[in-house]
Formats: C-alpha cells, sequence, structure tokens
C-alpha cells in the first residue's frame, strides 16, 4: 500500500499558488493575445522567483535543522523546485508563439 506523501502546509500552498497563477496567466495571454499579460507576466515571474526562493530555502533550512518532521519540508523544496521547470516551458512557450 502507498504512503500519502506529507508535504508542509507553506511548501504546498507555495507552490499551488505559483503554479496556479502562473497557469492562468498564460492561458489567459495565449487565449487574448493581450500584451498587457506579458507585462504582468514578467512582474509575476520575477515576484514569484524571490518568494519561492525564500520559502524553499526556509524549508531547506526545516529539513537540514533534523526536525521530527523533517521528511514533509524535505518533501516541500522537491515540489517547490518543479516550479523552475514549469516556469522555464512556459516562458519558452511565449516567445515560441510571439518572437
Amino acid at each position: 500500500m502507498m504512503k500519502k506523501v506529507k508535504y508542509t502546509s507553506l511548501g504546498r500552498n507555495t507552490f499551488l499558488i505559483s503554479f496556479l497563477s502562473g497557469t492562468l496567466l498564460l492561458i489567459t495571454y495565449l487565449i487574448t493575445k493581450a500584451d498587457v499579460l506579458l507585462l504582468i507576466g514578467f512582474y509575476f515571474v520575477i515576484i514569484a522567483a524571490v518568494v519561492n526562493m525564500l520559502i524553499l530555502l526556509y524549508e531547506l533550512i526545516e529539513f537540514l535543522n533534523g526536525l521530527p518532521d523533517k521528511k514533509a519540508s524535505g518533501n516541500s523544496v522537491l515540489l517547490l523546485l518543479v516550479n523552475i521547470p514549469v516556469t522555464m516551458l512556459y516562458l519558452y512557450i511565449v516567445f515560441l508563439l510571439d518572437p
């Protein structure tokens, strides 16, 4: 039987907010081709990168401190790292469609 993967609520929520917001921005841009969404998306990527990096560092410190529930922090670090290739893919899609 598979065990449920545990994440910290901070790591999981940061991932979900960043991922869903970025996906919504991309889909909205692809549908509307509104140039203002490129500017919003650019600032979103910068802000999300800073916030995700801060949360990732916090989770990594929690994981390395050897707390009893450190596995959840380690899983959250991995989950937050998923945002990096997703962001790169989304940027590639935008640049491919709008050179």
